[in-house]
């Protein structure tokens, strides 16, 4: 099977980038990692670099604020960072590829692009799913190399102990770190714990990912309306449901994972 990925250059002239980092955020459980990646876009009001298209992706189309239908899109963006030793690259969009053939291909059509533009390590940001919501979800980070992991979890609380805790690390979000290693690119992959309720979205989750990259990265982000919004949305997801608002309830008055590793090493899954 060939699926020709089209990748268009949307910026005219991009700028030198010192040692880029990319992050990549896609949709997965409670979007964490894909909400986390749309933040970092707007606070660092990073600009489009490329567009990716293929018909790999979902059969699907998004309806706009304008009523009319979009196809849906993956796109690059970059950012300067005067602050930090590194610039970013910024992977976000709607979808990920809907096959593990194209996910492969994708994905290294993603870190060819990137190694061009002087990639020097790889970022990958996701949840894990909960059967209850965390007041303070975990971040948890694994990668193909110690000597990074360590860098990103020293200073943090970040925990690099996952082996039984969740299984595959499924989609884009595994195969750039797994696939990063092969050409000798150091990466590393942070999840956080989320509700893996269908319609939670994992900002509480996000915010903590966005703290890790915050610090280790220099990146100078306000997190402050994160926090409102965090605010707004348990109110909202209280009062969608009794299911899903008794869940929040009880979540935001229990601990999170490291209270229930046994139950959770059962329970627990992970998603792109």
């Amino acid at each position: 099977m060939n699926l020709d990925w089209h990748v268009g250059k949307v910026a005219k002239r991009l700028p030198h980038l010192k040692k880029p980092v990319l992050v990549a955020g896609l949709p997965g459980i409670g979007n964490v990692g894909k909400l986390a990646a749309d933040a970092l876009v707007d606070g660092l009001k990073a600009k489009k670099a490329y567009e990716f298209f293929s018909y790999a992706f979902p059969h699907s189309v998004f309806v706009n604020e304008s009523n009319l239908v979009e196809l849906p899109t993956i796109s690059l963006y970059y950012a300067t960072c005067p602050k930090g030793k590194h610039d970013l690259l910024i992977l976000a969009g709607d979808v990920q590829p809907i096959d593990e053939y194209s996910c492969y291909e994708f994905s290294d059509t993603v870190l060819d692009l990137c190694l061009r533009l002087g990639l020097s390590q790889v970022v990958t940001l996701g949840g894990i799913g909960l059967p209850t919501l965390p007041r303070e979800p975990k971040v948890f980070i694994t990668g193909n190399s110690t000597e990074l992991i360590d860098a990103y979890r020293k200073g943090t609380k970040a925990d690099s102990n996952l082996f039984g805790i969740v299984g595959p690390i499924i989609g884009v979000s595994g195969l750039l770190v797994g696939l990063a290693g092969r050409r000798k690119v150091r990466a590393v992959a942070m999840l956080a714990e989320t509700y893996g309720h269908p319609l939670y979205l994992g900002m509480r989750g996000s915010r903590q990912l966005l703290a890790v990259l915050n610090t280790k990265l220099s990146l100078g982000l306000d997190l402050s309306k994160f926090d409102s919004d965090i605010r707004e949305m348990d109110q909202d997801m209280i009062r969608k449901g009794k299911d899903l608002g008794l869940a929040v309830q009880q979540g935001l008055s229990e601990g999170s994972l490291s209270a229930r590793r046994a139950q959770l090493s059962k329970e627990t899954s992970y998603i792109g």
